[in-house]
């Protein structure tokens, strides 16, 4: 079966009829929509600026709020007495990240987990627990809440720990 051979002819007054109807549809329908931009007038008549999305900024869509946390590095002593033990956390939006590294005078246990910002269930997500005296590392948290550590201290001498942070957050601090 033979194919006919287009002519160069033919073949360039079909790639110039293409362009031709791809910018028709660039300016009248694309450039109204998305932009905003009407220079013919076809997109008001249409309907098209109406689908237009007001300026906005869509990591605001998916992080609500998140353009309050600043970027910030911290560096913070707290002491963990004898026998007890306390909260230490951070307000992060979802989806941010937390990087941490803390070591502390004595090995202790922790338990590094999120509490939902608002929830009054009681729930809270672990992220990791163990008895150590230093750890470092990242979290991406999965929800906006006060992401921390709880420390326990089993012994009877207090204990000092040096907490570094580095990320977008706000201190809460000691949870009492």
């Amino acid at each position: 079966m033979e194919h006919p051979i287009q002519s160069t002819t033919k073949l360039l007054k079909a790639l110039a009829l293409s362009l031709l109807i791809a910018l028709a549809v660039f300016v009248t329908i694309v450039l109204p929509a998305e932009f905003g931009i009407d220079l013919t007038g076809a997109g008001s008549m249409l309907g098209l600026n109406a689908l237009r999305a007001e300026d906005s900024n869509t990591e605001a869509i998916s992080r609500p709020g998140e353009g309050d946390l600043v970027f910030r590095q911290d560096e913070v002593e707290i002491l963990i007495p004898a026998n007890d033990g306390l909260e230490y956390k951070f307000f992060l939006h979802m989806h941010s990240n937390l990087n941490y590294e803390w070591s502390s005078t004595s090995s202790l246990y922790f338990d590094m987990h999120g509490e939902p910002d608002g929830d009054t269930t009681g729930y809270f997500e672990s992220y990791g627990a163990a008895s150590v005296d230093e750890i470092s590392g990242s979290v991406t948290v999965p929800f906006a809440g006060s992401h921390g550590w709880y420390w326990r201290n089993d012994t009877d001498q207090d204990i000092t720990i040096t907490l570094k942070t580095l990320g977008n957050y706000d201190v809460i601090g000691v949870k009492q």
